[in-house]
């Protein structure tokens, strides 16, 4: 049974209430309830919100399925914390105006790299138990 992943998968859920608590909070604070109504600072906090739906189910699927099939557990721990902080330094990057496009790409580029590095792992786990 997953113990690593569910750890990481409960701070992930923290951190996306705490995003989504920002979007109501400021949709609240400026009457907006649908959409952006033109708010720039609106705006990037849907995007950071949305982005983190985007990607973080997919990392934590894959993720999980590493720990089932008995990767070592150093490298899910640091896999799942290489996406914590590619999540953390995009939202900084884009939460903001301007851009801060170093925090930005750093935090897409740790969080693809996960995914492409568990997507890797995954299937090579497969041909390696002759299950592929």
């Amino acid at each position: 049974m997953p113990l690593i992943v569910p750890a990481y998968a409960a701070l992930f859920g923290l951190m996306f209430a705490a995003i989504s608590f920002r979007v109501a909070n400021t949709r609240r604070m400026r009457r907006v309830s649908l959409g952006t109504g033109g708010d720039r600072q609106l705006e990037r906090y849907i995007r950071v919100q949305g982005n983190f739906a985007e990607y973080v189910p997919m990392a934590l699927i894959l993720l999980t399925f590493l720990e089932l099939q008995e990767w070592p557990a150093w490298l899910i721990h640091a896999l799942c914390a290489v996406l914590l902080i590619g999540r953390v330094l995009h939202a900084l990057g884009i939460g903001r105006e301007p851009d801060n496009l170093r925090f930005r790409a750093s935090g897409m580029i740790a969080t693809l790299s996960v995914l492409i590095v568990t997507s890797i792992l995954l299937l090579a786990g497969g041909i390696w138990r002759g299950s592929l």
